[in-house]
């Protein structure tokens, strides 16, 4: 099985369709397999206490959920989106945060993914479940009862492994836990999401066994918003992708050692 990468626009476009855009064809120059965004209804997901807090945005002092409002695509920017990528010959979903959002979405996408922040929210992963063909669910903030009471519970088809910390430290990324998930959940599909600085990691998931690889992507990481220093500008993902199946190309079947056509110009050289 081909790794699949998931280039996570999230919430990164800034409310702005024609930065949506061009991230999307920076995913599919690069080879990605998907674009990922993400799905709310503010109004049910940001927190009471929170929503008349005023917060300073490019767009000007406005209450938190204003700003929240402010960014969030809705049904014209995502027929938009589902057009386009269509073009760019790009697949595409979202992460979703409430019922609605999963409604939303399905008329678009039977694939779909729960956030770490909801992974113990059931009755949104029974529903999101019911609704599509293939679920994902990010195991961050958890612990190891959380994730199998989530699998028992609403049962994903993927677990990815990651750290929710935006950006996370290298030393707490704890990539052999992929291991874990593998030799644990074995009729799962394990990936990995990562919000470090930096591209090792991610190509040290592939190494460990991560068969779906998530990275938010950027223009630029001095670009507004919580996100956007934890994701991988252009050049980065041009290089994530391209190591990622050149480490695909390297692995080889496994199968037992023969000479290869590459070798039997040294081997004629050097035995006789």
């Amino acid at each position: 099985m081909s790794v699949k990468i998931i280039a996570e626009i999230g919430i990164n476009h800034n409310g702005d369709i024609n930065v949506a855009k061009k991230l999307i064809d920076i995913a599919a120059l690069a080879g990605c397999d998907f674009v990922k965004f993400q799905k709310r209804n503010p109004r049910i997901c940001v927190p009471n206490h929170q929503k008349n807090e005023i917060k300073e945005t490019p767009w000007g002092k406005m209450s938190y959920i204003n700003y929240k409002e402010q960014i969030e695509f809705g049904k014209l920017e995502y027929d938009e989106i589902n057009k386009y990528c269509s073009e760019k010959n790009i697949q595409w979903f979202a992460s979703v945060w409430d019922k609605d959002s999963v409604d939303f979405m399905c008329q678009y996408t039977k694939t779909t993914k729960i956030p770490s922040a909801l992974l113990i929210d059931y009755d949104l992963g029974l529903y999101a479940r019911k609704k599509n063909d293939f679920l994902m669910l990010s195991t961050g903030m958890s612990t190891e009862k959380n994730i199998e009471s989530a699998v028992l519970k609403y049962n994903p088809d993927l677990l990815f492994h990651t750290n929710s910390t935006y950006p996370s430290k290298v030393n707490e990324l704890n990539l052999n836990y992929i291991k874990t998930l593998k030799n644990k959940y074995s009729n799962k599909i394990i990936g990995y999401s990562g919000h470090e600085f930096g591209l090792v990691p991610t190509f040290a998931a592939v190494a460990l066994g991560a068969t779906y690889i998530e990275r938010h992507i950027t223009l630029e990481r001095t670009m507004w918003g919580s996100d956007q220093m934890a994701s991988i500008e252009p050049a980065g993902l041009l290089k994530l992708v391209k190591g990622i199946r050149d480490m695909e190309k390297a692995f080889g079947t496994g199968n037992d050692r023969i000479i290869l056509k590459g070798e039997l110009e040294k081997l004629k050289s050097l035995r006789g």
